[in-house]
């Protein structure tokens, strides 16, 4: 995600110059409104008058609200630098967090629209993301980076289907599952990019020595075993199918992992944080394989938790904080505000996986997983958003 060359002359304000200024923003700030939100929903001093029921309700604006927003600031930063092409700026940029706006507010207003408007109205942006994106990718004919946009094309058929089978069952058990696969394949795939690019670069400069093994056959075989894990999770396969078949995924993502030399490159936070992150991937399919083993003893709460909280969110933090230094033009230096960014977020990820392992200190754990999500989150708003509405400082 270096700076891209090829802005179009324009006087407009600077957060519509670039995807990642008004998405990463306006997403980090939805994703502590949100849990501001839930938590009196969670103890039930508030009732909000939607079409989904509380849980459902948090579950939904996670995964569909918060996490595509994001995804749409990489995306738009990301895919004019893999395909040459100008980026979206402007009215148009405009245009589409619009839609994101709208999808929420429909969310919040659904027993005023109905549930065939709010879902048309939550489901645009995505639809609307894989067609721009799709459309730059085919025009630059970029076609190895269509597979992201398949990924996304699948978080928008999920929250289509998170609405009619709300609305038929009550919850929405099977396209949240298939949500959080999605949102898990975007970070191995993309992760699986950047983390060894990014400390790759960092130990030529600075440590010498092994570096970030190339993508071989096993680490496909690696992707593939953890691909499958999560179709079968999200089809709800019999336990005892797809337990060897979790195991077996944590063991091919710890391996790559490893092969990431993220200990050499620990010196360098905004490397090390992505290390972290990527680590909640084995440790979920490890929890997720001991849930179908031991039900009664672990429960898939930790690891859906694990997966969502530690490794999708903390990706996020970690791409947004990184990209908006880079695409600012600041030095990529994690300050002390930064780092405690990510400790907050670290803290709310095994703060939220405790609690479900241990229901009986459940209720506070709950409260600290929730306050600390809102302080990353909220924080990133309050250090970051005024770099991301001002000019670049370089020009």
């Amino acid at each position: 995600m270096a700076p891209i060359p090829r802005l179009k002359t324009k006087t407009g304000p600077a957060i519509l110059s670039y995807g990642f200024r008004p998405f990463f923003l306006g997403g980090a700030l939805y994703a502590a409104a949100a849990m501001l939100v839930w938590l009196p929903q969670y103890i039930g001093v508030l009732s909000l008058p939607g079409q989904f029921a509380p849980l459902v309700w948090h579950a939904h604006e996670m995964i569909f609200g918060f996490v595509p927003a994001v995804v749409a600031g990489f995306l738009m930063t990301a895919v004019p630098n893999w395909t040459g092409r100008m980026p979206l700026q402007g009215p148009p940029l405009l245009a589409l967090v619009l839609v994101w706006l709208a999808g929420r507010l429909a969310v919040a207003l659904s027993p005023a629209l109905g549930w065939v408007a709010t879902m048309f109205l939550d489901s645009a942006f995505p639809v609307a993301l894989v067609a721009v994106m799709g459309r730059e990718i085919v025009a630059g004919k970029n076609w190895r980076n269509l597979r992201v946009v398949g990924i996304v094309a699948i978080l928008a058929l999920a929250n289509i289907a998170f609405h009619v089978e709300a609305r038929l069952t009550g919850a929405a058990f099977y396209a949240q599952r298939f949500g959080v696969a999605g949102s898990l394949a975007l970070v191995m795939l993309i992760g699986g990019r950047i983390v060894p690019s990014f400390t790759r670069n960092w130990l030529a400069r600075n440590n010498p020595g092994a570096l970030p093994a190339n993508f071989n056959r096993i680490e496909g075989v690696a992707m593939a075993l953890s691909l499958l894990g999560l179709a079968g999770w999200a089809l709800d396969l019999d336990g005892r199918v797809l337990a060897p078949l979790l195991a077996l995924a944590a063991l091919g993502q710890a391996w790559r992992l490893v092969r990431w030399q993220g200990l050499r490159a620990r010196k360098d936070t905004l490397v090390l944080v992505m290390h972290v992150a990527y680590a909640f991937i084995p440790l979920g399919f490890a929890l997720m394989a001991a849930a179908y083993v031991f039900p009664a003893r672990i429960a898939q709460g930790a690891a859906l938790h694990c997966w969502m909280v530690g490794a999708v969110a903390g990706m996020i933090l970690a791409v947004m904080t990184r990209a908006t230094l880079g695409h600012t033009g600041r030095a990529l230096y994690a300050d002390a505000r930064t780092i405690a960014l990510y400790a907050a977020l670290l803290v709310a990820a095994v703060a939220r996986v405790a609690a479900a392992l241990w229901p009986s200190a459940a209720p506070s754990l709950l409260w600290l997983a929730a306050l600390a999500w809102i302080a990353a989150f909220a924080g990133f708003a309050a250090i970051y958003g005024p770099y991301v509405w001002s000019p670049r400082k370089n020009g």
